[in-house]
């Protein structure tokens, strides 16, 4: 690519691309071609003007290189480049320009007689709104702007009637644009986030980049993992929860031959699939008419509002007549037509909800819908899992003890074939080691049976194979301990936690995980206390000796050990019922229940794909910090709701007030209602957390 240098200072470069006209789609691959390069830091790509600006902290030279380069049609790069919203924020930005533009024009060069005759055009939407209303006996806000517009005709107040009309699509525009953006962002950031999946091959499972599988393909999918393109069923039985895509809660049976789609979670079984669809774009446009149909993007709040606003408009009316009849003044009656409280807080109200979630998402929090910021807000009870969150999110094997005379790399190499295929932080830790040590292990197991809080069992190369915990393989698989080796076992490190290994029915191994705490989590716990939450919990499947040691360095109230899936979830069932609002966080599949009994279930992100599903809310999993900011945000959503309220309400009385005593003319009382609306909407937008 061509391009010349405009501008540069210290690790910043503006360059002018040789071309002369930019689509938002080659802006949006360009961009995200650039992030892609070591070094580079921020990116910004300029559609109009052709230029981009690099911020990088490597090599000038080497930034300058991959530019060049660079080009447009390389396909390897169409089917990664994300949507990043550009097109959307053109196609308002152009609608709100055309509307200024135009109402600058009508009034500058348009002769009266046509600035009327455009006032009564542009008022007939309003006007038939509020009698189709009237007809269905309803006095809402249609009604009384359509009545506000009507009367201001009638009085031949044309100028009063166009402000109104002008004023009212303005905010209609801002409230849809923001609206949109809102449901934009949160849909890009449900969107699949897969890197990797198992291609089935003539040499067995593959693992390789989702960016390479193309149609026709067959993929692997167990249980716990996300379906990550649209598929047809070749083999197995699955259940699959398609709660992403149809908001269905119990979990649909799929056979051979039927399809499932992108974004759905295999709960039960597993299968191999046949790619039908290679673009994971109509993902994205699933997501976004779920959102916009969906109830749950409204919080409380909101429908508070919709619903004070429409109550308060008879009211409105009313004091308009008592105002007539008092005084015999038609301009003080109007005056205070044009003035409601509907309007503003139908208006505000959202757009804080709306704007509160695209805030949470600039700190890597996805929140589903806006009920959850106010639950959040409201929660008194917050219950960590351990593992995986509360922990440091990338456990670590200290140490591998062999048993019955095997050698420890070989049972560390037989552990990682059997737990790459379920992402779990244990798993990962395992796997992570065999990779570290170089311990390439190729498929030599059959079918895998996967049992969620216990272990996996398998058959390789004819011995059956069981990894787990002490419950799992000693308990409900029955083996055993060799004599020579109780010694052994009777002294394992006791500041780890073990996960056991058998064959045919014999301890082989324990893999001895060293699962340190978040260098940050004692500092949250305490940061959420001070945001006020009452009580702070831990659930954890491990030992009560790990447990009591962890409780007691973090400072949480109460913890409860070596719990199963379904013990987590009564528990958060138990505080609820006597009155707690509950916050679960967790990152496994045996977190699942647990998250979907409380008010507010908190997946993270690089947990199972069936808890992120199920949680109402993400966080990314690099910093628990992230719960702090989200808490914040959500109590600033509440103070703010509060304050607009209690503005709309004391200024809007304050223009009626002066309405009513003729100080205000009929115009000016519009105009400052309008303004304050337009005001408070624009307030809601600011981020709570500057």
């Amino acid at each position: 690519m061509k391009f010349k240098v405009m501008h540069e200072s210290t690790n910043r470069i503006r360059v002018h691309l040789a071309q002369t006209r930019m689509t938002i789609r080659q802006a949006d691959i360009l961009n995200d071609y650039l992030l892609g390069l070591s070094g580079v830091r921020q990116v910004s790509v300029y559609e109009r003007t052709c230029d981009a600006v690099i911020s990088y902290t490597g090599e000038r030279a080497l930034v300058i290189r991959y530019l060049s380069v660079f080009q447009y049609g390389d396909q390897m790069l169409l089917p990664d480049a994300p949507d990043t919203g550009r097109e959307l924020r053109r196609e308002y930005e152009e609608k709100l320009v055309k509307m200024l533009l135009f109402r600058g024009i009508r009034r500058i060069f348009f002769p009266s007689h046509v600035r009327v005759v455009s006032t009564l055009i542009r008022s007939a939407p309003f006007l038939i709104r509020g009698l189709k209303s009237l007809m269905n006996g309803k006095l809402n806000v249609d009604v009384l702007d359509g009545l506000s517009i009507g009367l201001s005709l009638v009085r031949r107040d044309f100028p009063t009637a166009g402000t109104v009309i002008f004023l009212l699509k303005l905010g209609e525009l801002l409230e849809e644009w923001t609206h949109k953006k809102s449901v934009d962002d949160l849909a890009r950031s449900m969107s699949l986030n897969i890197e990797r999946v198992w291609v089935k091959t003539q040499d067995g499972e593959t693992l390789m980049p989702l960016a390479q599988v193309r149609a026709g393909d067959e993929i692997c999918v167990r249980m716990g993992n996300l379906i990550p393109l649209d598929s047809v069923i070749l083999d197995g039985e699955v259940m699959v929860n398609q709660a992403s895509l149809t908001g269905e809660s119990i979990p649909v049976a799929k056979r051979k031959g039927t399809m499932v789609y992108a974004g759905t979670v295999v709960t039960e079984g597993e299968c191999v699939l046949r790619v039908e669809q290679q673009s994971g774009g109509s993902r994205y446009d699933k997501i976004v008419a779920l959102i916009e149909q969906s109830e749950q993007l409204k919080s409380p709040s909101e429908n508070k509002a919709a619903i004070l606003a429409d109550q308060l408009v008879p009211y409105t009316i009313a004091g308009s007549l008592l105002t007539f009849l008092l005084t015999r003044n038609v301009t003080k009656a109007v005056a205070v037509l044009m003035v409601d409280f509907s309007c503003a807080l139908k208006l505000a109200i959202p757009m804080a909800v709306l704007s509160a979630m695209r805030e949470a998402r600039g700190y890597h929090v996805t929140v589903k819908g806006g009920k959850y910021l106010e639950a959040v807000a409201n929660a008194d009870t917050v219950i960590f899992d351990k593992t995986g969150t509360l922990t440091h999110a990338c456990p670590t094997v200290s140490e591998v003890i062999a048993f019955d005379g095997r050698e420890a790399d070989e049972m560390l190499r037989l552990a990682a074939c059997l737990e790459e295929h379920y992402p779990h932080s244990i798993a990962n830790a395992v796997v992570r080691a065999a990779k570290e040590r170089e311990l390439l292990h190729e498929e030599t197991h059959t079918q895998i049976e996967y049992l969620v809080a216990h272990g996996i069992s398998s058959m390789a190369d004819g011995h059956k194979v069981v990894i787990g915990s002490h419950h799992f393989v000693f308990e409900d698989e029955s083996c055993q301990i060799k004599p020579d080796d109780m010694e052994a076992f009777h002294h394992l490190p006791l500041d780890c936690s073990h996960l056991y290994l058998a064959i045919d029915g014999i301890l082989s191994a324990v893999i001895c995980i060293s699962d340190p705490l978040r260098p940050e989590a004692q500092a949250v716990i305490c940061t959420l206390r001070k945001l006020g939450v009452k009580k702070i919990v831990m659930l954890t499947g491990d030992s009560e000796r790990t447990a009591a040691s962890i409780a007691d360095q973090l400072g949480v109230d109460e913890y409860r050990s070596e719990v199963l899936p379904e013990d987590k979830a009564d528990f958060v069932t138990r505080e609820r019922a006597q009155g707690r609002t509950v916050v679960m966080i967790g990152d496994g599949i045996n977190d699942s229940p647990a998250l979907s009994a409380s008010n507010v279930g908190i997946a993270i992100s690089d947990g199972a794909a069936i808890a992120r599903e199920i949680a109402d809310i993400t966080i990314a999993a690099d910093n628990l910090f992230e719960l702090v900011s989200l808490k914040m945000i959500a109590n600033g959503l509440v103070g703010r709701i509060g304050f607009n309220y209690r503005f709309v309400i004391s200024f809007n009385c304050g223009l009626i007030a002066l309405g009513t005593a003729g100080i205000l003319t009929p115009s000016f009382s519009a105009l400052l209602h309008n303004i304050s609306t337009l005001g408070i909407s624009l307030n809601s937008m600011r981020n709570i957390l500057e």
